[in-house]
């Protein structure tokens, strides 16, 4: 009775007290400087360009607009552009996640022959690279330019999300895995059956990595897809930005006539929400395996 007491004395500390208001004050502050970017990005989209040009940060506009997002809607692309990202960003997910998983599991059992020099190999890939001209080269030669193929295959595996989910994979026991050999699973039923179903948050959170990279890349569409009617929507907000600036593709000034110019930064703005909304809504259904899959992953190898 009396050592209880003396621990709960001692938890409850004015010490401990403090260091705990301390924690909660230092990430709060954290948290707040996180979000408010966000908060000016969301309430700059929503102002006008005079508000935007005489106030050097806001949240809430003193004039509501919808502006920006007329422009967007009116130059009638960013539609087209969405759905292209979505087809790039569903498909070169699943196709990511089929060859990261299958390249993954063999090289986390201790028996496979190799498993060290294919390791060894994968590990020089995150250190050296072809380059972008090589990259071109080989995506031309494959008849892949102006397809989707050009923006999902080439990076269908990323090294490091291997590296994690092979991690992930040694960590399951391998008495389940004896257990399904005795009852007749073979390699693949063992796979499909067993590991994957029990790697959850770790796929979770590697296709949240591969689906924000897939959406936020604009480089490859710019380099191998010539159709514009194959633009993702980076690309395309992208021409919309330098667009409201005056200008066209090719640098020279536009005339906007009797309309008058855009409004030039709550255009941006307006565009990098439009751009983040998909992703923000995509993350709370995986939230809860996103930090448990990479901890576990990354830590025990």
């Amino acid at each position: 009775m009396i050592k209880q007491k003396r621990s709960n004395k001692i938890k409850g500390s004015l010490g401990d007290r403090i260091s705990i208001t301390g924690i909660y004050i230092f990430a709060g502050l954290i948290g707040i400087i996180c979000i408010l970017p966000f908060l000016y990005v969301v309430g700059g989209s929503f102002a006008t360009e005079k508000e935007l040009t005489e106030k050097a940060f806001l949240i809430v506009p003193s004039e509501f607009s919808l502006n920006a997002f007329k422009f967007i809607i009116d130059d009638g692309r960013i539609f087209n552009g969405l759905k292209n990202s979505i087809i790039v960003t569903v498909w070169g997910t699943i196709l990511a996640m089929v060859m990261t998983t299958t390249f993954a599991y063999p090289l986390s059992r201790s028996d496979f022959r190799g498993r060290n020099l294919s390791l060894n190999l994968v590990i020089v890939t995150m250190v050296f690279s072809g380059g972008m001209i090589p990259g071109y080269l080989l995506v031309k030669s494959l008849g892949m330019l102006d397809s989707y193929w050009a923006l999902t295959l080439p990076g269908a595996i990323s090294a490091f999300n291997m590296v994690i989910v092979k991690n992930f994979f040694q960590n399951i026991p391998r008495e389940l895995e004896e257990a399904a050999t005795i009852d007749g699973c073979s390699d693949f039923d063992i796979f499909v059956k067993i590991v994957l179903p029990l790697s959850k948050p770790v796929l979770a959170s590697i296709s949240l990595f591969y689906a924000v990279g897939l959406w936020n890349d604009y480089f490859n569409c710019m380099l191998y897809i010539n159709d514009s009617s194959k633009h993702t929507a980076q690309l395309i907000l992208r021409s919309i930005v330098i667009l409201a600036q005056g200008f066209d593709l090719t640098g020279s000034r536009l005339d906007f006539g009797l309309a008058g110019a855009p409004p030039e930064q709550a255009v941006k703005l307006a565009t990098t929400v439009v751009t983040t909304i998909p992703i923000l809504i995509v993350y709370p259904f995986i939230q809860k395996f996103f930090t448990k899959g990479v901890m576990i992953g990354a830590v025990k190898g």
